[in-house]
């Protein structure tokens, strides 16, 4: 089969684009990272909201969004805003599933729990794991109300992911000839994924150890967790768009699909090291 250098090209272009932009925003200042997921995480929601409809649903797609963007804002760390602000949005967010069963009961529209189920889902699955990455970036407020950013972590994080992606990739096209769950991701071998956790174990002191110079946080963990999660990640949204009959979740990335196609790994990554830096 003849390359098709165009398409090749394209992608090229489209992957280089997204690391500059991503790594840029991750980078520059807290604002920027700010604004870059937030947008990652409105765009991944609205195309959880059209992926759903596929699905025979209806989700409650404004409020859902308008509730997206308050979770959103809820884990923000703005140098204006005081905890006890922060603490009473966060209220909101505890009555959110609530408030939509209640729209869908008087909705009039049919099957009301399949579409409240939704509307919370993409909720879950495309805003809170970029909410969680503030938690990751930043630390509590001093005396001075100054936010102290720290995106070396996630960025070893993203490293990490993107580590697996590849060396998963190299092992599947090298040695790949067991199928791990064909049905939901043809693509995808055994030898494959064991070849991108083990390099990424290996990148895992690289990253650490060597690139960001950080011994404070368990990277060796990071490094077994992470392409776990992240196949994992891709499986789940891989299962997605197979039931939904769709090959992508969206457009915004020519030649890489939608925002929920790129981002996949993070969505299951990032809960766990919330809860692995909140335990430790």
């Amino acid at each position: 089969m003849a390359l098709n250098m165009k398409t090749l090209g394209t992608r090229a272009l489209t992957a280089l684009v997204f690391v500059v932009v991503l790594l840029g925003s991750l980078l520059w200042n807290y604002y920027s990272f700010t604004i870059f997921f937030f947008l990652v995480a409105m765009m991944g929601l609205n195309e959880f909201y059209k992926l759903s409809e596929k699905l025979d649903a209806q989700p409650h797609k404004w409020f859902g969004l308008i509730s997206g963007a308050l979770v959103y804002i809820s884990f923000i760390n703005f140098n204006f805003t005081n905890a006890t602000d922060q603490e009473h949005l966060k209220l909101f967010v505890v009555l959110v599933p609530f408030i939509i069963f209640s729209i869908a009961l008087f909705s009039g529209r049919t099957k009301p729990i399949q579409n409240s189920v939704y509307t919370i889902a993409g909720i879950l699955y495309a805003v809170l794991p970029f909410a969680l990455l503030h938690s990751i970036v930043s630390l509590d407020y001093l005396a001075s109300k100054i936010v102290i950013f720290q995106p070396q972590l996630l960025l070893g994080i993203i490293l990490l992911i993107w580590s697996n992606d590849t060396f998963a990739y190299l092992g599947g096209s090298l040695f790949g000839k067991h199928k791990m769950i064909e049905r939901i991701s043809p693509g995808k071998t055994w030898e494959g994924t064991i070849f991108g956790v083990l390099m990424t174990i290996a990148s895992s002191y690289i990253v650490g150890e060597l690139i960001l110079q950080d011994r404070t946080s368990p990277w060796l963990l990071f490094g077994i967790l992470v392409p776990i999660l992240s196949t994992i990640g891709d499986l789940v949204e891989s299962l997605l768009k197979r039931q939904a009959g769709i090959k992508d979740t969206g457009n915004i990335m020519p030649g890489h699909g939608g925002i929920l196609d790129r981002f996949d790994s993070l969505i299951f990554v990032a809960p766990f090291v919330y809860v692995i830096l909140k335990l430790l």
